[in-house]
């Protein structure tokens, strides 16, 4: 009785369709590992980043407000309110005026929101890339395969199945593990795509919020000095 085990027909190919497969698994090992460490990492992420609005928004002043924020560091919050606050320093101790410090402020909160989706986004190209071309690594697997088929009919000068067998095993078995392979990198790149636009939503709101802060603290001490 035949043996129609992946491990059999993995043993039995060809060189060339065996490293097919070996790259098509490790590929997929690197996946599902990055696929798993992205979901908790962005949920965590996204969780953060709403609690830190919250937070941020019951502070009383701008100091506190950072102070709060600074306690969880890893919040992708914290980052972008470092180069707002940097940037809110250095403009009010080169003695800008009010206006200026604001649009200051406001490209270093855009530049930091862009840093920390950068960090948010990383690996993601690599699900993409294994999402567009393992299928195509598999096909490469199924026209080798075809190949070594039409190869031992030419040599044997028999068209036998069981001679076309092996080769067409090959052939399937690559194309299979390829779409194995692509499928479930091609749904986690859409979903953690949507999960870092909803991470994005939330750190262009929490910029927007720390402008305000920033624009009212700054009217208000300008009143205060005025009076």
């Amino acid at each position: 009785m035949t043996d129609f085990s992946f491990i059999t027909m993995f043993t039995e190919a060809t060189l060339v369709a065996q490293l097919v497969l070996l790259l098509l698994l490790t590929l997929s090992v690197i996946s599902w590992s990055l696929m798993i460490y992205k979901f908790f990492f962005l949920n965590a992420a996204l969780h953060k980043a709403k609690r830190g609005i919250l937070r941020f928004t019951d502070a009383r002043d701008l100091r506190e407000a950072v102070r709060v924020l600074a306690l969880d560091s890893s919040s992708p919050l914290y980052h972008v309110a470092q180069q707002g606050v940097a940037e809110f320093n250095r403009s009010k101790d080169a003695g800008n005026a009010p206006e200026v410090v604001a649009d200051n402020v406001r490209r270093a909160l855009d530049q930091g929101v862009n840093e920390a989706m950068g960090t948010l986004s990383s690996s993601l190209s690599f699900l993409a890339t294994t999402a567009n071309t393992a299928p195509f690594i598999g096909l490469f697997g199924t026209v080798w395969g075809i190949m070594y088929s039409f190869h031992r009919i030419s040599q044997m000068k028999t068209a036998a199945i069981s001679t076309v067998a092996p080769g067409i095993s090959e052939a399937l078995v690559a194309t299979a593990v390829g779409l194995f392979v692509a499928i479930p990198a091609t749904v986690g790149y859409n979903t953690f795509l949507n999960a870092t636009s909803r991470i994005q939503a939330e750190l262009v709101d929490f910029a927007g919020v720390f402008l305000n802060r920033v624009q009212r603290e700054m009217h208000a001490k300008g009143s205060g000095n005025d009076s």
